[in-house]
């Protein structure tokens, strides 16, 4: 039987995110996709409020002064939840997957009016960077009784969602997963002592702290060389830091890569490195996706004891963990790799079996899947 699921994203570029992209392409039941709530959109990216509600809405807008901030807010508000709820009443939705702790705070009026259970998926700085804690922690107290089941990636999450009150008997683990079969094992072994970075250069994922710990290798073992893969705020700190390093000519700044570009990469390097770091705001990584990614390909990865990495990563067999900051340990097992391919080789084969035994995107879908249909049988 084909169960009919509401995934429902914060916003439409939420979808290039390869974990929300997956349970939208890969779950079982048939899918229908909302992304934003307010003046929400298909899939197709037609609006959800038909031509009435949206002349409401303008009205209600245009008599703020009369009706007071507050006041208009609430009715916009309840306009929304009201065609959020016939939505999901009209195309017979039997659960809603709200994709990050905000998106199931802001649908779960809809649901609660349409008498549809809610599911709920975090992933990362939902649970985690203060702002947004300050924010919805009150919201996620009221949300989690209410909700069927409630989704982390990691064991970190686990712990965090517990603090903030989720019910044990509604808190799933269940990490992101990893196609294997597209991820092939490379050689580390074979390949020159080349590091890869890929993500997006925001602070709990420090670059610059891979770039200092690569000075450290660079200037121990001249023929080091390390390709970063991303964009984002720190991008063009990280190119200035690199040129102040004097180690510009050994350190290649990519873009963002295409998923076979980053593939590509991935088969040609030596280790793959990550210092994610947890900045004051507290915003840490859930699983990151890359590094499973890297370990599929058959690579050795070197980076920090932060959220699902300490679960993703086994110290000293697919790879090597070191403390947030630990400039010198990174730059020591990096080295230890860059001259040692035998032993990038026998780390690589390990973390690609390690990472599709526990981390594989059949495993993860199906954990999901299984969560879902527990949830629509308690209805």
């Amino acid at each position: 039987m084909h169960r009919l699921i509401c995934i429902v994203t914060p916003q439409k570029n939420a979808y290039s995110e390869s974990f929300i992209r997956a349970h939208i392409e890969l779950l079982p039941g048939q899918v229908k996709v909302l992304y934003g709530w307010l003046n929400a959109h298909a899939e197709d990216g037609r609006a959800l409020l038909t031509v009435p509600w949206r002349l409401l809405c303008r009205a209600t807008r245009d008599m703020r002064s009369i009706l007071g901030e507050k006041r208009s807010e609430d009715i916009l508000r309840s306009i929304n939840i009201t065609a959020l709820a016939r939505f999901f009443k009209k195309k017979w939705v039997e659960v809603v997957l709200a994709e990050y702790g905000p998106t199931g705070v802001a649908v779960l009026p809809a649901c609660r009016l349409a008498d549809i259970p809610l599911v709920v998926h975090f992933h990362g700085c939902d649970a985690s960077d203060k702002p947004v804690l300050q924010k919805y922690a009150a919201a996620y107290r009221s949300m989690f009784p209410e909700a069927g089941a409630i989704i982390a990636v990691s064991q970190d999450m686990q712990e965090q969602l517990l603090a903030l009150g989720a019910p044990p008997e509604k808190l799933y683990l269940n990490p992101c997963g990893v196609n294997c079969s597209i991820f092939s094992q490379t050689d580390p072994g074979a390949n020159p002592p080349r590091f890869l970075a890929v993500g997006r250069f925001v602070d709990k994922k420090a670059p610059h702290i891979s770039i200092l710990a690569f000075q450290k290798v660079a200037e121990a073992y001249p023929d080091a060389r390390m390709t970063m893969a991303g964009d984002g705020p720190l991008w063009e700190a990280c190119k200035q830091l690199v040129k102040a390093l004097k180690i510009d000519d050994k350190v290649k700044f990519t873009g963002v890569l295409s998923y076979s570009e980053v593939q590509a990469e991935m088969n040609q390097a030596r280790s793959f490195i990550q210092h994610s770091f947890t900045p004051d705001s507290g915003d840490s990584e859930g699983t990151p996706v890359a590094i499973l990614e890297a370990g599929a390909s058959g690579l050795p990865v070197v980076s920090t004891r932060h959220g699902g990495i300490k679960e993703s990563v086994i110290h000293g067999e697919t790879g090597f963990l070191v403390d947030e900051g630990d400039i010198d340990a990174m730059a020591q097992y990096m080295l230890t790799l860059a001259k040692d391919p035998t032993l990038a080789r026998t780390m690589g084969q390990r973390a690609r079996q390690h990472i599709c035994a526990n981390y594989s995107m059949e495993k993860s879908i199906a954990g999901l899947w299984n969560i879902i249909q527990s949830v629509i049988a308690q209805q």
